[in-house]
């Protein structure tokens, strides 16, 4: 997967993406090959975290 360069529109591919297919943040990175770290960094940035009872960005 490459990863959209607006960070809004990441938010909302990840957790679609988390919602429909994949039971964790973890899973989504191995199966799509993209690095967690970015994912993480680039949405704290915008106010938001994993949470993986949720298993999806939320708002902190």
């Amino acid at each position: 997967m490459n990863l959209p360069a607006d960070d809004f529109i990441l938010l909302s591919l990840v957790n679609t993406k988390l919602r429909d297919n994949y039971c964790s943040l973890s899973e989504l990175c191995d199966e799509e090959n993209v690095p967690l770290s970015e994912i993480e960094k680039r949405l704290s940035a915008l106010g938001y975290k994993y949470d993986k009872d949720k298993n999806a960005f939320i708002r902190f």
